[in-house]
């Protein structure tokens, strides 16, 4: 049995802050690849425009790229979708697969 780390709006926040604060993207990178298919989102339907309106406020480091988020369930794409819905300034989408992710950053 697989265990899945459960994420929360809060973890999101602190793992870009993190990066952020310690230069740990180099500047210019426009594409982001976050690979949570061994987790699982534990974030309320209504809270996921959080994660669009940090996207927004980090444009100097989000802007004009895209965020590609790969998830294994059903359930866990929704939250991706529904960001996704309120882009601004940058691109995300949802994906069940590395390929996918891949194949999309590049074009």
């Amino acid at each position: 049995m697989c265990i899945r780390d459960r994420i929360s709006l809060e973890d999101i926040y602190s793992s870009w802050d993190h990066a952020i604060i310690n230069n740990i993207i180099p500047k210019g990178t426009k594409s982001f690849i976050l690979d949570y298919q061994l987790a699982s989102f534990d974030i309320k339907i209504k809270e996921y425009s959080g994660i669009a309106k940090y996207y927004k406020k980090h444009l100097d480091i989000f802007g004009g790229s895209k965020i590609a988020i790969i998830t294994q369930t059903p359930k866990d794409v929704v939250i991706p979708t529904l960001v996704e819905a309120h882009d601004e300034g940058y691109r995300s989408r949802p994906f069940y697969s590395l390929g996918a992710a891949i194949d999309w950053v590049l074009k």
